[in-house]
């Protein structure tokens, strides 16, 4: 059977708006993590009350569209893995890691996400093997990524000592990895399987609700363990916001960041795979670049365009029809 041309051109507007979307919504993430640590949230406290409200916000949508848990045996066990390799840890130490470098750096070093994710999914993934497509848009995207942020790459600040930054970048290329691994577990055992028993319909794959809810739940719960262990206030039990300011940044990085925002990965996950998904990284600083121009009146530099057109040219190649050439990868089932 054919696919319907039109059908497919409509699925792939409605992936590229999602993704469009879901750029724009972690891209200005990283400075609300600085607006929330500028405040004096503790970097435990600040992902715990952002995966509180991210929690909230899914069981929110979750009721709104009748949606339910996975309940196959063995699918929330499954879920909770990715709770902490695709929630809890890497929120954790982008947010440790970003009180020592500068954000450029961050988006650089998170950039790595999709190096890590090509070859772990070449590994482990039938239908996801390193083409030469692939591969050359993902070296063209990280190129950009650097040009992009290179302006702003210097320095980390007068209280900050080498130790410091070094401990931070490797906290947020520990992140990049753990997302990367996160993908490809999401891809291979989540996604697509039939985790979800319908009384109606028996089994089926779950929605990207369906995932999202138990794993940011899962993160919710061992970031507030956390909390009580490492960072626990007097006469309290996880550090309050103290500035409205703050209250907004980690509201927003829950409903937003988080909440909203896996709903749409796992959404773009579910066609594309785990390689296209992480590219998103790479369109990240775009957003943050774009939003100083046009909002702080920040001025666009020739390394800044150069970055923004390799970036977007390793989009369009990696997500071409052509150049399919298969350079490592796994041997496709028989059918």
């Amino acid at each position: 059977m054919t696919t319907d041309p039109i059908t497919r051109v409509e699925r792939d507007a409605s992936v590229w708006g999602m993704f469009g979307a879901l750029t724009l919504i972690w891209g200005a993430s990283f400075l609300f993590i600085h607006i929330g640590l500028d405040a004096g949230l503790q970097p435990v406290a600040l992902v715990t009350w952002r995966m509180t409200f991210a929690t909230l916000f899914l069981v929110t949508v979750l009721l709104l569209t009748r949606s339910r848990l996975p309940n196959a045996p063995g699918a929330l066990r499954r879920i909770a893995v990715l709770g902490v390799l695709n929630a809890a840890l890497p929120n954790l130490l982008i947010t440790w890691g970003q009180q020592w470098i500068p954000t450029a750096l961050a988006s650089v070093l998170n950039g790595l996400q999709p190096l890590f994710t090509i070859v772990i999914a070449a590994l482990v993934l039938h239908d996801e093997p390193i083409t030469l497509n692939r591969l050359t848009g993902l070296v063209l995207g990280f190129v950009g990524a650097i040009l992009l942020v290179s302006p702003n790459l210097g320095g980390t600040g007068p209280d900050v000592t080498a130790t410091q930054a070094l401990l931070g970048e490797l906290a947020v290329i520990g992140a990049a990895a753990s997302y990367a691994v996160a993908a490809v577990y999401a891809r291979r055992v989540v996604t697509r399987a039939p985790i979800v028993i319908d009384p109606v319909h028996g089994p089926r794959r779950p929605t990207p609700v369906e995932i999202a809810l138990p794993q940011i739940g899962t993160a919710a719960v061992i970031m507030l363990v956390l909390a009580v262990l490492v960072e626990r206030p007097p006469g309290g039990i996880v550090g309050l916001p103290p500035t409205l300011a703050a209250w907004l940044a980690v509201a927003w990085l829950g409903a937003l960041g988080s909440g909203l925002a896996y709903i749409l990965y796992f959404g773009i996950m579910r066609v594309w795979g785990a390689t296209r998904t992480s590219l998103v990284t790479y369109a990240l600083p775009v957003v943050g670049i774009t939003l100083g121009v046009l909002l702080l009146d920040e001025q666009l530099h020739p390394e800044e365009i150069a970055g923004t057109t390799l970036v977007l040219a390793g989009l369009v190649l990696a997500n071409a029809r052509v150049g399919h050439r298969v350079l490592f990868g796994r041997t496709p089932p028989a059918p």
